[in-house]
């Protein structure tokens, strides 16, 4: 098997490192292409108005100047040599990716570009709170078994899964739920208002953490409740009894 590894927080991402050991735990077949600075927050965004430049790192590894989305476009049709990838894994992100944060990450845009190359993809993900140390181990630990579960399973046709580690030791993991994509109500945005050293305002876009508790069957719940969650996401957005009652608004 042919593993693509890539990420959007960048080549030397600590997150990308496990994710290469997840991947060599599963083949021998591991390329790594990821971005050469961090890109969180790209989405599904490709580089149209710069030329995109790749450094090789090694045989098997190169850090590429543009988005996640640029970089699974330029291993499949450029730098992976002989058989396209198998399987594309993307992260394993420094966070969780989790309700509508599907919407701006570019760890999900990897697996979804990867899907419409028709390749099999899934994106991974570590939840943590700060200021405290990201657990990798638990990803390290959990992720081969989630993989391998998944390649087992039959895919509906262009769908992505989303797998979120939750924020505590691995043997502290309360088990696997397969679950619906939720919302992340726990938050509010806060954009700060910052002075820099010319006297120029700008500002810093972040989030404030609430308390609450969100349900089970969803990926925020079943995360915040200790387990890992597993989230096929598909690429067709299109809104079923929406788009039924629009038809009969328009006959």
């Amino acid at each position: 098997m042919r593993i693509l590894v890539t990420n959007d927080d960048g080549i030397h991402a600590p997150g990308l490192k496990t994710l290469e050991k997840i991947a060599k735990s599963l083949s021998d077949d591991v390329w790594v292409v990821a971005p050469d600075t961090e890109q969180s927050g790209a989405s599904h965004s490709l580089t149209l108005t710069l030329p995109i430049r790749v450094r090789q790192i090694n045989r098997r590894k190169f850090a590429v100047r543009g988005t996640p989305t640029d970089c699974v476009m330029m291993a499949v049709t450029v730098l992976v040599k002989g058989k396209k990838p198998d399987l594309v894994l993307s992260g394993v992100n420094r966070g969780a990716n989790l309700g509508e944060d599907t919407t701006y990450s570019g760890t999900i845009a990897a697996a979804m570009e990867g899907t419409l190359l028709r390749t099999r993809s899934i994106a991974l993900s570590q939840s943590f709170t700060a200021p405290h140390p990201v657990k990798w181990a638990t990803a390290e630990h959990h992720g081969p078994k989630v993989v391998q579960k998944l390649l087992k399973a039959d895919w509906p046709e262009d769908t992505l899964m989303n797998v979120n580690f939750p924020d505590v030791l691995h043997g502290s993991v309360k088990g696997v739920k397969v679950v619906r994509q939720g919302r992340r109500n726990l938050f509010d945005l806060n954009i700060e208002h910052r002075i820099d050293a010319r006297n120029v305002p700008y500002y810093w876009i972040g989030f404030k953490r609430q308390t609450g508790k969100p349900p089970l069957a969803t990926d925020v719940g079943a995360v915040q409740a200790g387990y890992v969650s597993v989230t096929p996401l598909h690429l067709d957005l299109t809104h079923g009894p929406g788009l039924r009652r629009l038809k009969d608004t328009f006959a």
